[in-house]
């Protein structure tokens, strides 16, 4: 099983800045794709950012040039940095992990945080 423990949500101000974190465990999966999907109200689950393994990155159109995903692989941790923020990135952010789990049988999986609220003011 794995566990991820995201942080960094919050209150701020349009233009400001935020960055969330997200820890994963779990020793028998390992780690291909890392990302971060953010959902609004009554708004369907949007990809925002992901990075694979050998750092390679996509951005949603809406976030290019303000917000930079990265990743300590040593952590299994993935970051985002989020700066000048627009009300408009008001969502609660989910980080997602894929990879292979490894035990008697090996599969691919995929496992989502608990989700962490970004609010942006006007």
């Amino acid at each position: 099983q794995v566990q991820l423990v995201e942080s960094g949500g919050g209150l701020v101000q349009a233009g400001g800045s935020l960055r969330l974190s997200c820890a994963a465990s779990g020793s028998t999966f390992s780690i291909d794709t890392m990302g971060w999907y953010r959902q609004a109200p009554e708004k369907q689950r949007e990809l925002v950012a992901g990075i694979s393994s050998r750092g390679t990155t996509n951005y949603a159109d809406s976030v290019k040039g303000r917000f930079t995903i990265s990743r300590d692989n040593d952590k299994n941790t993935v970051y985002l940095q989020m700066n000048s923020l627009k009300p408009e990135d008001t969502a609660v952010y989910y980080c997602n992990v894929k990879g292979t789990v490894v035990s008697i049988y090996t599969y691919r999986e995929e496992y989502w945080g608990q989700g962490t609220q970004v609010t942006v003011s006007s």
